[in-house]
């Protein structure tokens, strides 16, 4: 099996990957991930992807930004790795890129979020050296509009 790891910047790369994105957003039209894409991309969320045989089997987007209480951080949004490529290290591969990539732009951290059912992904980001630091609150304005 031949892995490639793959930063992507541009929003014609991040279209060819949409069917991995509907793993985990099944009703996302082409339409709608691209202009979600234009919103996002002007402010420094970029995606790293694995390709096997140049098929994407896993992708993560992160986004760069500052806080008052961190200053520079990068935070993982959308971890996703392709059902039939789970528990392969993929994950792992992700993260460790991400890693690198903080580390190279001088970030205090990493953060990201995990929805509280979701046992396996706290397991995993457990076993990668993260840990809950407090509560991410957020009032929902429209249910109608969310993904």
């Amino acid at each position: 099996m031949k892995l490639d790891i793959k930063e992507l910047t541009t929003i014609e790369e991040m279209l060819q990957i949409i069917e991995v994105i509907r793993f985990l957003y099944p009703t996302f039209t082409t339409e709608k991930y691209q202009g979600y894409l234009k919103e996002m991309v002007p402010h420094n969320y970029k995606q790293v992807a694995i390709f096997e045989n140049d098929l994407c089997v896993a992708v993560t987007g992160f986004w760069t930004g500052f806080k008052l209480w961190s200053g520079k951080y990068i935070e993982i949004d959308n971890f996703i790795v392709h059902p039939d490529h789970r528990s392969k290290g993929l994950g792992k591969m992700l993260t460790d890129y991400v890693d690198v990539k903080a580390k190279e732009e001088d970030c205090t951290m990493i953060v990201l979020d995990a929805y509280t059912g979701n046992f396996t992904a706290h397991r995993f980001y457990y076993n990668q050296g993260y840990v809950p630091k407090g509560f991410h609150f957020l009032k929902i304005l429209n249910e109608e509009r969310l993904s």
